[in-house]
C-alpha cells in the first residue's frame, strides 16, 4: 500500500480542528443568554409542545421530540433535562417544573427515575427566557438536517448567564460560571444601565448557590471574580448541634460536593484514628431536605469537631471561577462588568428587533385601515362596483380604480362580511385607525431614542425582580477565624493537625531499635514492660500525640515522622521495629529520638574523640515533607551522647575511667551545619576516649563542682574514689 506523506500540522488542522471548534462552539461553552446548545434545544422543544402553559407531559415524550433538534441519545438528552428540573435542585431558578424522582444535585447515589416515569413542563420563569421570541427578536437557524428552525439564542429579559451556574469542559479550554442572586444581578444591571462605571460590589455581594451553605467572604477574591471572571470561592457547610441527642446535623453543603463524598471522608478519618470523638455518621436526608447526622461523644466539643471536619473533609470546598463565554461564536473570558455590557448589547438588539416587528405589523394594519377609511366615504359606491363587476377576478382591480387604493387594501375590503357594513363596525374601525397611528408614532419615537430602549429593559428587569426574586440561599460570612489558630499556630502547622486528637503519650526506645507509643491511661493500668530477650530501654519521653519526632541512626541519618503516625501499643507488646516502619537501611540502628514542636534550641552531640557539637535545631527543619535527612552529624568520630536541649545546661563527661569534667554548653559555639565536627572539650591522651556523658544532675558526687571547668578544652580532674564507685565508672560502657 502506498502512503502519501502529510505534515502533522495539516493533519491536525483538517481533522482535529473541526472537532475542537464543534466542542467549543456547539457543546461545552455557554453563550450570552446563559445556555449551552443542548439546554436551548430541550427548552425550545418544550416551548413548541405548548408546555409553557399546558399540563405536564411524560419526559420520554419531550426527549423524543428533542431529537428532532438534537441528534444525540435519549439518555444524554434526559440527563441534561434532569439538571434543569426543580426536582434536581441544581439551579436556584429551575427552568423545568417536574413531577417524579429526578435525583438530587447534592447526592451521588440518589439516581433519577427513568424518563417514562417522570413528567415535566416549563417553569414560570421561562416566560422571561423566551420573551418575544416569535417577534423575530433573535435569529432562527436550521436544525441539523434543515427540516426545522430553532433559535440561535434566547431573548432573555434578564442576565441569565450570571444567574444560572454553568460548567463545561471543551478542548483546550473550559468554562465555570457561578450563579449569583437574581435580585442582586437585576439591580446591578439596572444601575449599570444608568451608569456603566458603578462599583458592582455595592450591588453584587457574593455568589448564590442552590445548595445553600456559607461563602467565606474575601474582599480581594470577590473583586477579582467580578472584574476578571477568574478566582476561587471558598464554601462550607451549615450545621446545628443537637445537644439532647449529642449529634451534629449538617443541613446545607457546598455546591460542588455530595453527601456520599462527605460521609466517606468522615468514615475514613474515624477508621484511621484521626478523629476519635465521632461515634457514627449517617445520611438522614428525607422529605424535609438534606441532612447528615454526626453522632459525637458527650464529652466532645462540637465546634472543635466541626473545625476539624471543615479542615479535612468536603464540608469545606471551593468553586473555581472561569467566566468563559461565547460572544458571536468566539470564546472570551470576561468579568461581570464586561458580561453585563455584552448582555446589554444583545438585549438592546432583541428589544429593537421586537419593536421593529411590532412596527411592521402595525404599519401593515394601518395601511389596511387607511384603505378602509376611503371606502367609508362612499360605501354605496363600493357595493355598486362589486355588484356590477361580472368577473370575480375584476373585483379587486375595479375597487383599486374606484377608490385609488392598492391591491392589498382592496383585498382587505373585499373580504369584509356584509354584516359588518353597519355603523358600529365602521366607527370602531375609524377609532382603531387613530389608535394605531398613535402606536406607530410611539414605536418610531422609541426606536430613535436609546434612553427609551434602556427604559424598556429596566422595566423588564424590575418585573423580573418583583415576580421571581428569592432570598439569598448561600449565607455570607464576613469574619472568619482561620482554622490554623488552634494550638498548632506556634509551629505554623497546616490544617492537617486540626483533625488529629491530641493526648498525652509516653515514648520508649530500646537498644535493639524497638519503639513503643503508649497512652498514659494505658500505662497506668499496665504491668511491667515486655522486651525482647537481651533488649533494654535506652530512652523514654513524655509528650503529646501531635508533635514531630526525629530518629537519629548510627549511620548519620535522621528519619522524620509525626507521633500520631506511629501506632499505639501496650506495655505487654514488643513495640514497633523502627527499621521496618521508617524504611531504614540494612543493619541500621536507631540510637536516639528527639521530640520537637518548633525546631528551636540545639542538638548537643558528644563524640569519642572528646569533641562536642552544638547544632542549631532548625538545621533539621525542612519546608517539604522529607522523611529522611542524610549527614545528620559528623562521621569523624563515634557519638557517645546525644541530647536535644532548649537552652544551655551543664553536662558531666568521663574519660575512660579515671578523669571527669563538668562543663556548660554555653562554652560551645552553636553552628548551623548538621555534620559539624564540633570543638574539643576534653583533652584526651593517646589511645584514650570519652566513655560517658550525662546531665550534671545524673552524675553522683558529693562535690560535683570540683570537676567544673570554665575553659575548653580541658584535661579534667581525677575522679575521687567514692565518685568512681557511686557512678560505677570502672564498668562503664559507651552511652550510645
Amino acid at each position: 500500500m502506498d502512503y502519501i506523506p502529510q505534515k502533522i500540522t495539516d493533519t491536525l488542522e483538517q481533522n482535529y480542528m473541526p472537532y475542537t471548534m464543534s466542542v467549543i462552539v456547539s457543546r461545552a461553552i455557554p453563550e450570552i443568554d446563559g445556555f449551552k446548545p443542548a439546554h436551548r434545544k430541550i427548552l425550545y422543544t418544550m416551548y413548541n409542545m405548548g408546555l409553557l402553559k399546558g399540563d405536564r407531559r411524560k419526559s420520554a415524550d419531550v426527549v423524543g421530540q428533542t431529537m428532532k433538534l438534537h441528534p444525540h441519545g435519549d439518555l444524554a438528552i434526559y440527563e441534561t433535562m434532569v439538571r434543569m428540573t426543580r426536582g434536581n435542585a441544581s439551579f436556584l431558578h429551575p427552568f423545568v417544573d417536574s413531577k417524579g424522582n429526578f435525583g438530587k444535585r447534592y447526592s451521588r447515589d440518589m439516581a433519577f427515575a427513568a424518563s417514562r416515569y417522570t413528567e415535566v413542563k416549563l417553569d414560570g420563569i421561562c416566560e422571561e427566557i423566551f420573551g418575544d421570541i416569535n417577534k423575530n427578536t433573535v435569529d432562527m437557524v436550521d436544525n441539523y438536517d434543515g427540516s426545522m428552525k430553532e433559535p440561535a439564542l434566547f431573548p432573555t429579559t434578564f442576565p441569565n448567564v450570571l444567574v444560572t451556574p454553568n460548567v463545561g469542559i471543551a478542548v483546550g479550554m473550559a468554562s465555570s460560571v457561578c450563579g449569583f442572586n437574581l435580585r442582586e444581578i437585576c439591580e446591578a444591571t439596572i444601575a449599570f444601565i444608568k451608569n456603566s462605571s458603578i462599583d458592582l460590589t455595592e450591588y453584587i455581594s457574593a455568589p448564590d448557590f442552590s445548595t445553600g451553605g456559607q461563602y467565606i467572604y474575601n474582599e480581594n477574591e470577590m473583586k477579582g471574580v467580578i472584574e476578571t471572571g477568574r478566582g476561587s470561592l471558598k464554601l462550607r457547610a451549615k450545621y446545628r448541634f443537637d445537644k439532647k441527642n449529642s449529634c451534629i446535623d449538617v443541613y446545607e453543603i457546598p455546591y460542588g460536593t455530595t453527601i456520599e463524598a462527605i460521609i466517606d471522608k468522615i468514615t475514613l478519618l474515624v477508621k484511621t484514628g484521626k478523629i476519635r470523638d465521632i461515634t457514627d455518621v449517617r445520611d438522614e436526608t428525607g422529605l424535609e431536605g438534606l441532612k447528615i447526622t454526626i453522632d459525637i461523644r458527650k464529652s466532645a466539643d462540637p465546634e472543635l469537631v466541626m473545625r476539624r471536619l471543615f479542615a479535612a473533609t468536603p464540608l469545606t470546598d471551593s468553586f473555581s471561577c472561569n467566566f468563559n463565554i461565547l460572544i458571536n461564536g468566539k470564546p472570551r473570558t470576561m468579568g461581570v462588568r464586561e458580561i453585563l455590557r455584552e448582555w446589554l448589547i444583545f438585549r438592546i438588539s432583541c428589544v429593537r428587533r421586537g419593536l421593529m416587528y411590532d412596527l411592521e405589523r402595525y404599519r401593515e394594519k394601518l395601511h389596511l385601515l387607511e384603505g378602509l377609511s376611503k371606502i367609508l366615504l362612499d360605501i354605496d359606491k363600493a357595493i355598486r362596483i362589486i355588484r356590477q363587476t361580472e368577473d370575480d377576478k375584476q373585483v379587486i382591480p375595479n375597487l383599486c380604480d374606484g377608490f385609488n387604493i392598492d391591491k392589498i387594501q382592496a383585498e382587505f375590503i373585499a373580504e369584509i362580511k356584509l354584516r359588518n357594513l353597519n355603523r358600529e363596525y365602521l366607527l370602531t374601525r375609524t377609532d382603531e385607525l387613530n389608535n394605531i397611528k398613535d402606536i406607530v408614532k410611539d414605536i418610531e419615537e422609541k426606536l430613535s431614542d436609546d434612553k427609551a430602549i434602556n427604559s424598556i429593559i429596566i422595566d423588564e428587569l424590575k418585573h423580573v425582580i418583583k415576580k421571581y426574586a428569592k432570598p439569598r440561599m448561600t449565607e455570607i460570612i464576613y469574619v472568619f477565624e482561620d482554622d490554623t489558630s488552634d494550638d498548632e499556630s506556634a509551629r505554623g502547622s497546616s490544617n492537617e493537625n486540626l483533625f488529629i486528637d491530641d493526648y498525652n503519650v509516653r515514648l520508649f526506645l530500646t537498644e535493639h531499635s524497638y519503639f513503643k507509643k503508649i497512652t498514659l491511661a494505658s500505662l497506668r493500668s499496665s504491668g511491667e514492660q515486655y522486651l525482647k530477650d537481651g533488649d533494654r530501654i535506652i530512652q523514654e519521653f513524655d509528650t503529646t500525640n501531635k508533635n514531630e519526632i526525629l530518629f537519629f541512626s548510627d549511620k548519620q541519618n535522621v528519619y522524620k515522622s509525626r507521633i500520631y503516625e506511629l501506632p499505639e501499643c501496650k506495655a505487654s507488646s514488643m513495640g514497633e521495629y523502627l527499621a521496618n516502619f521508617l524504611g531504614a537501611e540494612e543493619n541500621e540502628k536507631i540510637i536516639y529520638f528527639a521530640v520537637v514542636t518548633d525546631y528551636s534550641g540545639f542538638m548537643f552531640i558528644a563524640f569519642e574523640n572528646g569533641k562536642c557539637a552544638k547544632i542549631e535545631m532548625n538545621g533539621y527543619a525542612t519546608k517539604t515533607n522529607r522523611k529522611k535527612l542524610i549527614n545528620a552529624y559528623s562521621v569523624k568520630s563515634k557519638p557517645v551522647y546525644m541530647d536535644y536541649i532548649k537552652e544551655d545546661r551543664d553536662y558531666a563527661a568521663v574519660r575512660d575511667s579515671d578523669k571527669a569534667l563538668l562543663f556548660n554548653t554555653s562554652l560551645i559555639n552553636a553552628v548551623g551545619s548538621k555534620n559539624s565536627q564540633g570543638v574539643q572539650v576534653f583533652n584526651l591522651k593517646k589511645n584514650s576516649k570519652l566513655a560517658l556523658v550525662l546531665p550534671s544532675e545524673s552524675f553522683n558526687s558529693t562535690d560535683v563542682e570540683r570537676y567544673r571547668t570554665d575553659k575548653i578544652p580541658s584535661t579534667g580532674h581525677f575522679l575521687a574514689g567514692e565518685d568512681k564507685l557511686v557512678n560505677d565508672v570502672a564498668n562503664v560502657q559507651l552511652s550510645l
